[in-house]
Order: C-alpha cells, then sequence, then structure tokens
C-alpha cells in the first residue's frame, strides 16, 4: 500500500520574494506589533511573498504546463527595483506592507504573467494588482488588532532591492489558527539584459 498518495489539486500563485535581508529589515520594524498583537495569525518570515497571479486551485497535472512559458518570460526580462515601505490593512482584518520602485515594470510583469496562465489554457479573471506583502490577519472577531499594528510600520522604508527570481508557488489550504504553508514549485532568475 503507498502512503504517499499525491492530492489531485494544489493551490497555486505565481510570486516574487523579497531578499532575506530585506524581509529582516521589515521583521525588525515589526518587533513592536509581534510584542503587542500576539495573537493575530502571522505569517511566517520565509513566506512572505509578493503575488502577481493567485491561480487557486488547480489540478496538479496543469501545473508543469507553466513552466515552459514562466521560465521563458523570466529570462527575458531584468530585474526590477522595489523596496518594502510603509504598512497598511484591508478591512481592519489583513496588515501588509506596501511596494515601492518600478511599480509600472511590476505592473507590466503581473500582465505578462497573466497572459502566460491565459495561454497556458488556465482560466485566470484575478482581480488588479494592488502591490503588497501580506504579513497577517486578524483573528474572527479581532478588529483593532491589524489597524494598530499597521500604525507600527508608519514611516517604515526600506532598503531597495532587485527581484531575483520569478517563482511559482503552491500552498497548503490551511483552515484554524495555523497559518498557511508556501512552498516553491520551480523558480526561474531574471536573466534579460
Amino acid at each position: 500500500m503507498n502512503d504517499s498518495i499525491q492530492p489531485a489539486t494544489i493551490r497555486v500563485f505565481i510570486a516574487l520574494a523579497p531578499p532575506d535581508d530585506a524581509k529582516d529589515e521589515l521583521a525588525r520594524a515589526l518587533a513592536p506589533a509581534y510584542a503587542a498583537h500576539p495573537g493575530m495569525r502571522w505569517n511566517r518570515i520565509e513566506d512572505w511573498h509578493i503575488t502577481l497571479a493567485f491561480l487557486g486551485e488547480l489540478p496538479v497535472s496543469a501545473v508543469p504546463g507553466l513552466h515552459a512559458p514562466l521560465a521563458e518570460l523570466a529570462a527575458a526580462r531584468r530585474p526590477l527595483g522595489l523596496a518594502l515601505r510603509g504598512g497598511g490593512h484591508f478591512d481592519s482584518r489583513v496588515l501588509w506592507s506596501g511596494i515601492t520602485g518600478d511599480l509600472p515594470g511590476l505592473h507590466r510583469l503581473a500582465d505578462d504573467v497573466r497572459t502566460v496562465v491565459k495561454e497556458a489554457g488556465i482560466p485566470y479573471e484575478g482581480r488588479p494588482l494592488r502591490p503588497h506583502l501580506t504579513l497577517a490577519r486578524a483573528r474572527r472577531g479581532d478588529l483593532t488588532s491589524v489597524p494598530e499594528a499597521a500604525a507600527v510600520l508608519d514611516g517604515f522604508d526600506g532598503r531597495a532591492w532587485p527581484t531575483a527570481r520569478l517563482h511559482l508557488v503552491g500552498s497548503d489550504d490551511a483552515r484554524g489558527p495555523a497559518p498557511v504553508r508556501y512552498q516553491d514549485i520551480v523558480s526561474w532568475p531574471f536573466t534579460g539584459a
């Protein structure tokens, strides 16, 4: 009997990841919020990412069809200069850090990623890109922690960094108190001139 049964579907998204030192810089700025709001559902620092296209649940068999076109897209693009800046929240439920830098380039990259997804035969009707990095979520019924935590990031202006890789990421569908866990399926360097 096979104990390692593979799931038929996987939650998938395409993203950028800040380098470790930029994430560490943001984590240090968040230290007062971590201390003041330990009950929030904080995302693990290693999972922080900037989503370009959230594809949702896909058949596992559909994912390899994205590899070649995303690799080609990354190979044709040069790194973008980005930085983390400030913070905010969506509906008092989701805490985020903002993104600054080459935002027109970031929007073009997201548009191109979404085109690749559609051309690979995966239906995509995603929302317009709102560049951000999700940090935490409020627990049910708590509508004050997230705005208070966002205020800790007022004035935060992280160092600039070049995007290194385009990531195709899979996630579990954690429900309850545990945060969602993310894992790179594959990633490709930006090597364009």
